[in-house]
């Protein structure tokens, strides 16, 4: 049988190297600054879209996270990795994603654009870096522990293929330019590359993602749980490709201070990615490889994905979104509220498998 060439080395570094230079490229094309590449800030620019918050500055069906979800499937199929399951635990997977969108809402990112604002200068990432492998670690001491969401069972293919047709729905009324559907005119919502760009970057993406199992979370519990240092590789040659294509294009500006949609609300920078981090390492994967395995036919990814979705209409529906000047009025409690949820499932998910 050959070899998958990404599941090696050279193929994680390759894969992240290619990941980045597509984030950066797509920022030059038109998407917001530091943000070639977000996918909590796209759902959310989805959800504004389809009218679940009203935040007129951040709604727009990303085609991005679209092409990420079909690339995978389209990979998946052709590799015959396409593998319908689900049915572990759903209904805490679904809150799990709700509050890893408080989260990376409170710090204005996912961990992919964490690394992207680093390599962009934006300092204030660090902090959410920090927080994110805080957010990490805790829950790989859970899962040392013992702790488990239980086990997947095999699904039929229709149920694998729910979520990505109903993306697939979503590029179409893009393309159609539904009436029905909300569109910024102005704020990070009205800045995007050309769509046909877009839709293709996220299906390279999606397909990079899928063949190298690419993972910033992963990446991160891996070396705290195994000593393994295979996907950082991948997330390392990720960051070094945004910072080497942001300078030769002219998007490097490095300091705290007037950052693009950021803040320099430092504790809370922290506390919202610890939390989604947290979140991600309960539920088995960051944002992304979330998509990737949603088009892989994983319904129980399928599942974390609607949860940010709604998650995100909750966030900006009951001011816990920051904006530049800082977090949310009541960004502060939905991000403690979250921390209690997340500390609430790893310890009680942790107890029911030790006496199982």
């Amino acid at each position: 049988m050959k070899k998958n060439f990404f599941s090696t080395k050279a193929g994680i570094i390759t894969a992240g190297t290619m990941i980045g230079i597509i984030a950066a490229l797509l920022q030059y094309f038109g998407n917001p600054k530091n943000m070639g590449f977000c996918i909590a800030c796209f759902e959310r620019d989805i959800a504004g879209s389809l009218g679940l918050h009203r935040a007129d500055i951040v709604q727009y069906i990303r085609p991005e996270i679209v092409g990420i979800m079909l690339g995978a499937l389209l990979i998946s199929l052709i590799k015959g990795e396409f593998k319908p399951r689900g049915g572990s635990s759903t209904v805490i997977r679904f809150f799990l994603g709700v509050f890893a969108m408080i989260g990376a809402l409170v710090f204005l990112g996912c961990p992919w654009r964490a690394f992207i604002r680093l390599a962009g200068g934006d300092w204030n990432a660090i902090l959410g870096i920090l927080g994110l492998i805080a957010g990490v670690g805790i829950g790989s001491y859970f899962i040392k522990q013992g702790y488990s969401l239980g086990r997947s069972h095999t699904q039929s293919r229709p149920a694998g293929y729910v979520l990505p047709v109903f993306m697939l729905f979503l590029f179409a009324l893009l393309v159609i330019n539904f009436p029905k559907l909300f569109n910024s005119v102005t704020g990070p919502g009205s800045m995007k590359a050309p769509f046909i760009i877009s839709i293709i970057a996220g299906l390279m993406v999606g397909g990079l993602a899928q063949r190298s199992r690419f993972c910033t979370m992963g990446s991160i519990r891996d070396i705290i749980l195994v000593k393994d240092f295979h996907l950082i590789l991948g997330v390392a040659a990720f960051t070094l490709s945004v910072l080497v294509m942001n300078m030769l294009l002219g998007q490097f500006n490095a300091g705290f201070e007037n950052q693009p949609i950021a803040h320099n609300m430092h504790i809370w920078n922290f506390l919202g990615m610890m939390l989604s981090g947290f979140a991600f390492a309960l539920s088995g994967g960051c944002p992304g490889r979330q998509l990737v395995l949603s088009g892989e036919g994983d319904t129980d990814a399928g599942i974390f994905v609607m949860g940010m979705i709604v998650g995100a209409g909750f966030t900006h529906n009951f001011a816990m979104a920051s904006s530049p000047s800082g977090i949310g009025q009541f960004g502060m409690w939905g991000t403690i509220i979250g921390l209690v949820f997340t500390f609430a499932i790893a310890i009680t998910m942790t107890q029911k498998r030790k006496s199982a």
